[in-house]
């Protein structure tokens, strides 16, 4: 078994105030799932979970799937003792270096402790500068900080540095949404952006084979795949759009082809939403990115829907949206060229201002407008990830 234990630090839980152990209380669950395959021990205390009795080979495993739980804020591979200050001093003067400076940090939640934490720095600094002469105190800018955590469990925790994890709000806590995955770039981040939040996620994609090929779907299952690793328990909903675009291509102007075929998504989205009890659409549109995402285009698109559509990328530019993608490991799979459903029967001018009324116009020339949602929510695809 390893000789460390791994600290675990949550963030802006500490404002819930008294609904905090309702969070509290996700957040060790989602923890305990996450690490249930894992032969370990885990330890909620005030402020501070931690992991022990775990084997050394599994350290690094327990620590990257810490940075997919939404919540922890930071995690630290720390060296346990008990109170005795003879013990702390020992075990400090073997985690320090021979030589340059250094500077001890304390934190003492167990306020019973005989020493407070200006002592505990002074003291154990001294008996690290007997221990070893070669070394500095440097309080400002040291080469290496011990840091001391005196915990109320009768433990102390003894670790160098910390490393920062995904933060946010736990999983489960922020409602559920449904999710327009398409296979680029942009809505795997905008579920990202939400389930951080909280959020549960249940994923939507719209395929138009054989327009589109079998790949772009698999493509838009891998991404869901990779969300799952931040979102577990995601579900993923395919609908085929092939006889909605091939009957609006028949029917009604070209230019207007992709605000048309995004309001029969919009209400497709919104039955699919109430089946799976979420209670909002989010999609990863960017304020100006393409002709769909103007504010006329916007406007025109919620027209058709009650239920709130959430767009948590709306103020960002292409590069800040990249840089979460290859963060949270989505961009390779979404820059793979398999083409979505937005590019069959793309026109070459789309509508950047349409407006309410023009919109409506062209819908009319569609009779059997109903049947068409009907028959595509017939055919849903639910893939198990």
């Amino acid at each position: 078994m390893s000789d460390n234990v791994i600290l675990i630090r949550y963030g802006e839980l500490y404002l819930k105030g008294k609904n905090k152990d309702y969070f509290e209380n996700i957040l060790k669950n989602n923890i305990r799932k996450k690490l249930a395959d894992i032969n370990c021990k885990l330890y909620f205390g005030r402020g501070r979970y931690v992991v022990k009795d775990y084997e050394s080979a599994d350290e690094p495993i327990i620590l990257n799937r810490l940075k997919h739980v939404f919540g922890v804020h930071s995690t630290s591979v720390a060296k346990r003792c008990g109170y005795d200050f003879d013990e702390i001093a020992e075990l400090a003067i073997s985690i320090v270096p021979q030589n340059g400076t250094f500077r001890v940090t304390s934190h003492r939640s167990y306020k019973k402790y005989p020493l407070n934490s200006l002592q505990i720095n002074m003291q154990l600094g001294e008996r690290i500068l007997q221990a070893k002469p070669q070394l500095t105190v440097d309080l400002h800018s040291p080469q290496y900080v011990l840091n001391v955590d005196v915990r109320e469990n009768g433990d102390v925790y003894l670790y160098d540095d910390s490393e920062r994890c995904v933060g946010g709000m736990p999983y489960g806590t922020g409602g559920n949404g449904l999710l327009l995955l398409s296979g680029g770039i942009d809505s795997p981040v905008a579920g990202y952006m939400l389930a951080k939040r909280g959020m549960s996620l249940s994923a939507l994609h719209f395929h138009s084979y054989p327009y589109t090929s079998q790949a772009a779907k698999e493509k838009a299952i891998e991404l869901a795949r990779i969300l799952g690793e931040y979102c577990p328990g995601i579900s993923l909903t395919c609908i085929s759009l092939t006889e909605i675009q091939e009957t609006i291509h028949k029917c009604c102007k070209p230019n207007y082809m992709i605000t048309l075929v995004r309001r029969f998504m919009m209400r497709i989205a919104e039955r699919v939403a109430n089946k799976l009890n979420c209670g909002c659409i989010i999609n990863g549109e960017s304020l100006g990115q393409v002709a769909s995402q103007t504010l006329e285009s916007i406007t025109v698109t919620n027209a058709v829907v009650n239920m709130p559509v959430f767009r948590p990328l709306i103020g960002m530019d292409k590069d800040e949206i990249i840089e979460i993608a290859e963060k949270i490991g989505t961009f390779k799979i979404s820059i793979e060229p398999y083409e979505d459903c937005c590019t069959v029967f793309l026109p070459d001018y789309p509508l950047i201002k349409p407006t309410l009324e023009k919109v409506e116009e062209q819908e009319s020339k569609i009779a059997n407008y109903n049947e068409l949602i009907e028959r595509a929510i017939e055919n849903i695809e639910t893939i198990v990830l």
